[in-house]
C-alpha cells in the first residue's frame, strides 16, 4: 500500500545524504516522501529531484548565546505550527528525522499530532536533536554500536541499521579495488566533506611534497577545497609539480571514489559509510570542533580493524601525512588489505534495513506502549 513519509534534516551533507538514500528507496517501494529543512538543505544540488520540499523555520538553541533562547523558541514553535499543517493535507504514516535543529519542529508537531515517529542517527555520538527527542520517538536507528550519550533504558527501541548511502556508491562495492603497480599512476581523493576542510588544503599539498620523488611522480589528486583556500593549494601542487585537480565541490563523488586508491578525508558520517561502503582506505583527520568529538568516535571503528589510520588535527603535519602515506602507498598490498578491511565495516543493506524500519512504524497509538502513547497525548 502506498503511503506518506515526511523526512526532517538539517543542512548539513551528514544529514540531508542518508535522507535522500531514504527518500529514494521509500519512493522506489512506490510510497510517497516530502522533505523538511532550511534553505541549505533543500539547495543541496541532485539530492532531492523529484521530491516534495518544505523549508520550515527552527531557532538554534545555542549555550553560549542565552539572550537568543527566546527567539529559537518562538522560531521553533512557528515552525511546529507550520508542519502540523503540512500534515493535516500530506497525511504522513509517520515523520522521520536526521538530526539537526530543522528537524526539531517537524518531530514536535508529528508529537502533536499522535504521527508515528523515528530518527536516525548517523554518528556514533547522539546528536543533540536527537537525544531531546530519543523518549518521545518510537524507534531510534544508529550506525555504530556503540553509540554514546544513548541511555540504556531506550535499548528496547534501538535498532542498529548503518548509515544509508547513494545508490551510486553503493554500486562500487561490487567492483573490485583498482589496480594498482608499484610503478602505475597513484590516485589521491581529499575530501573535507559537504563544507570543505581549510587544513587539507593547508598541509596536503605539502606533505605529498615530502614523498620520495618516485612515489610523487606517481600522483594524480582529486582535492575539494574551500573557496577561501582554492587559490593557495593550486598554486601549491603546481610549485611541488604534482598532478591535481581542484574546485570546491565534488558534483560526482561516487566516480571519484572509484578510481580512488587512497581517500584523505575528515571523518563525517557520510563520508565513513561511503568509504566503507565501497571499500576505501583512508588517512582520517577528525574535526576536533565537531559536537562531542563525535568525529573521532566516528573514525574509531573502520580504525581498528585496518581500514584506515586516524591522525587528530593537532598532530596533522606534512611530515606525518607523508609518513603515513609512505606506510600505505608503497605496498600495493597492504593498501589493498586495508581497502577490504574497510569494506568489511560497511553495512551494504543499510537503505532497506532503515526503510523496513520506517515502514513499521504505523501503528495506530493504541497499540503503542503504554509510555510512548502517553508521552504523544501530552504534546497534543
Amino acid at each position: 500500500m502506498s503511503k506518506h513519509y515526511v523526512l526532517a534534516a538539517g543542512g548539513t551533507g551528514g544529514h540531508m545524504v542518508p535522507a535522500a538514500a531514504l527518500a529514494t528507496e521509500l519512493t522506489r517501494r512506490g510510497h510517497r516522501v516530502a522533505l523538511v529543512s532550511d534553505a541549505r538543505g533543500v539547495r543541496f544540488p541532485g539530492l532531492f529531484d523529484g521530491i516534495q520540499t518544505h523549508v520550515l523555520p527552527a531557532g538554534r538553541f545555542q549555550a553560549k548565546r542565552p539572550l537568543g533562547w527566546a527567539r529559537a523558541a518562538r522560531e521553533m514553535w512557528r515552525g511546529r505550527a507550520m508542519a502540523r499543517e503540512l500534515y493535516r493535507t500530506f497525511k504522513p504514516a509517520a515523520v522521520v528525522g536526521f538530526g539537526g535543529y530543522p528537524a526539531f519542529p517537524a518531530l514536535l508537531a508529528a508529537f502533536a499530532d499522535g504521527i508515528p515517529t523515528a530518527v536516525h542517527e548517523q554518528n556514533a555520538v547522539l546528536g543533540r536533536v536527537n537525544r531531546l527527542v530519543a523518549t518521545q520517538v518510537d524507534a531510534i536507528a544508529t550506525s555504530y554500536e556503540p553509540t554514546q550519550r544513548l541511555a540504556a533504558k531506550l535499548a528496547p527501541k534501538v535498532h542498529r541499521v548503518g548509515n544509508p548511502v547513494r545508490e551510486a556508491v553503493l554500486a562500487l562495492r561490487t567492483k573490485p579495488y583498482p589496480l594498482l603497480e608499484e610503478d602505475g599512476i597513484f590516485r589521491v581523493l581529499v575530501t573535507g566533506g559537504s563544507q570543505g576542510a581549510s587544513v587539507l588544503s593547508q598541509v596536503v599539498p605539502d606533505g605529498l611534497a615530502m614523498l620520495p620523488i618516485g612515489f610523487r611522480r606517481r600522483l594524480q589528486v582529486t582535492h575539494q577545497a574551500r573557496i577561501e583556500d582554492i587559490d593557495a593549494a593550486r598554486a601549491k601542487y603546481a610549485e611541488h609539480q604534482i598532478a591535481a585537480d581542484l574546485s570546491t565541490y565534488i558534483a560526482d563523488l561516487p566516480a571519484e571514489l572509484a578510481w580512488a586508491h587512497l581517500v584523505i578525508a575528515r571523518a563525517g558520517a557520510s563520508t565513513l559509510a561511503e568509504l566503507t561502503a565501497a571499500g576505501r582506505p583512508a588517512i582520517l583527520v577528525p574535526l576536533p570542533s565537531a559536537t562531542d568529538d563525535h568525529q573521532t568516535f566516528n573514525a574509531r571503528e573502520m580504525t581498528e580493524a585496518g581500514g584506515a589510520r586516524t591522525i587528530p588535527q593537532a598532530q596533522f603535519t606534512a611530515v606525518e601525512l607523508a609518513k603515513q602515506m609512505q606506510k600505505l602507498g608503497l605496498d600495493p598490498a597492504a593498501l589493498e588489505n586495508a581497502a577490504g578491511r574497510a569494506k568489511a565495516c560497511g553495512r551494504p543493506n543499510a537503505v532497506s534495513d532503515l526503510a523496513d524500519l520506517v515502514e513499521s512504524l504505523d501503528a495506530p497509538v493504541a497499540r503503542l506502549p503504554v509510555g510512548v502513547a502517553k508521552t504523544r497525548e501530552a504534546f497534543a
